[in-house]
């Protein structure tokens, strides 16, 4: 969050330490009830931390790049102490505010106090609280396939989402999908245009799935479906004309499962991982990011180290969005010889689990037999590492019928 520095003479929130205004009674960024000043406690969270021209291309940086990840405009944010508490890394109790009637039957009650009635606003009509977003963190499995989102322990929301689903293909024999997108935060409306992609490629496969068209083409449709979803979101009646410069955007990774097949499709840098159910051998990356990172190391300018370590690695080249250069949707076919886990995920996974070795060791030895339970295990260990992005992970087991073996 970039901060004015010629307001650095008004009062701050004693939670979050935004400048306040003469006469509020709660901050209007993390809703800290200003009546009642509590003695703020010792292990308070650090506040917003601003990376110097993040945001924004630097005179280095190739034409044709967002930013994207930690170091984007807005985009590394721990959460504020006046927004709800969060289990994983909350002190402890509320501090202690004056009784309120209980709710009305059928009233959401408060998560901080557990007293006051939440108004429309999300926020504590006794305590002042804001509360947690539906899209803080969210679970889905449907047995073949399951997905963990999470908004990580620096954002002040979740700009991720996916969509998981089973459908059958003409002969009888099952397909799954799985659809992760990762909101571009230097966008406007990230979170809406990874919402609308992800439910528009979804939509887009279990349309064309049972028709018999072939994943791959498939994949490339609901892409391009992607796309177009999140355009639209820059065509909406409001945006002022010069929307297209700062358009809603997000990156999207996606893979199907059927006859036999892997497919994959992406454009941005999340990623798909595969890991051998036999640990003996060797797990693979399955997608090649579209960021300045990758560009560096394709043209022998850097190795991979020194491309990732730089500040500008998450500069993506590729994404959804009216302002997109051109779209480009990649898409690979595999036909493992083994059964395997397929791993889908964004930057707030792999950025604690880079190489496909590093992402193997990380899934349990029993993710293959329990999707959900690795998947939360993945989430767990990008929390672990410090959260500093929003986390989503897919994890789809495939199986290997005895006739199914060989490779393509």
């Amino acid at each position: 969050m970039s901060q004015n520095h010629q307001e650095t003479a008004l009062p701050r929130c004693p939670g979050c330490e935004e400048p306040l205004e003469q006469g509020d009674l709660f901050c209007g960024a993390c809703g800290y009830d200003l009546s009642a000043v509590p003695e703020p406690p010792h292990d308070r969270p650090t506040v917003a931390i601003a990376t110097p021209g993040a945001g924004a291309p630097d005179a280095g940086a190739p034409a044709g790049v967002r930013y994207d990840g930690p170091d984007a405009a807005g985009d590394f944010e721990l959460a504020a102490p006046g927004a709800a508490p969060d289990p994983r890394t909350s002190p402890g109790p509320a501090p202690a505010q004056a009784p309120a009637p209980a709710p009305a039957a059928g009233g959401k009650v408060c998560v901080a106090c557990r007293a006051g009635r939440v108004d429309g606003d999300g926020y504590c009509e006794n305590c002042g609280h804001a509360q947690p977003r539906e899209r803080d963190h969210m679970e889905k499995e449907l047995g073949a396939v399951a997905a963990v989102s999470d908004r990580g322990l620096r954002h002040h929301r979740n700009e991720d989402a996916f969509a998981v689903s089973t459908t059958a293909l003409p002969d009888g024999s099952a397909a799954v999908v799985a659809i992760v997108c990762d909101g571009v935060s230097s966008a406007s409306r990230p979170d809406e245009a990874s919402a609308a992609a992800a439910s528009a490629a979804n939509a887009a496969l279990l349309e064309s799935l049972p028709r018999g068209t072939h994943p791959q083409q498939a994949m490339h449709e609901a892409i391009v479906a992607a796309s177009e979803s999140v355009n639209l979101l820059a065509q909406q009646p409001g945006q002022s004309p010069e929307r297209h410069q700062n358009a809603p955007a997000c990156t999207l990774v996606g893979a199907v499962m059927a006859s036999g097949l892997l497919v994959v499709g992406w454009v941005g840098d999340s990623r798909v991982y595969w890991v051998p159910e036999d640990r003996a051998t060797a797990p693979a990356r399955l997608t090649e990011d579209d960021s300045w990172a990758a560009q560096m190391v394709a043209t022998g300018l850097m190795n991979e180290a020194e491309a990732y370590a730089d500040e500008r690695a998450h500069a993506i080249t590729g994404w959804l969005g009216a302002d997109a250069y051109e779209l480009e949707p990649h898409t690979a076919s595999f036909k493992p010889d083994r059964p395997g886990l397929v791993v889908v995920c964004t930057d707030g996974l792999w950025n604690y689990a880079e190489s496909a070795a590093e992402m193997a060791a990380a899934v349990p030895e029993d993710a293959h037999q329990r999707p959900l339970h690795g998947a939360q295990v993945l989430v767990g260990h990008a929390l672990d590492g410090g959260g500093h992005d929003n986390v989503t992970v897919a994890l789809l087991p495939f199986a290997v019928s005895p006739q199914g073996a060989g490779s393509a």
